[in-house]
């Protein structure tokens, strides 16, 4: 039963992570920088939800935020 339990919030995070995030492709800036393509939270009217702000944590590299959230 507890890894049905399991499967069940695993596929539901995923659904949810899928549906509140977008693929960026990859760019090279003005001064010659290439970045690499990487996933980005859907743009929404605040910043407390982003992967880079505190105390978040990408859920794709594991990182902890660093940015304070704006209002």
């Amino acid at each position: 039963m507890k890894s049905v339990i399991l499967l069940v919030v695993f596929f539901a995070s995923s659904l949810v992570l899928a549906t509140s995030s977008h693929y960026v492709k990859g760019y090279t800036k003005k001064d010659g920088t290439y970045v690499k393509g990487h996933r980005a939270t859907n743009p929404n009217r605040t910043q407390r939800d982003n992967w880079s702000s505190k105390p978040n944590i990408n859920p794709y590299t594991g990182k902890q935020g660093t940015k304070e959230p704006k209002k």
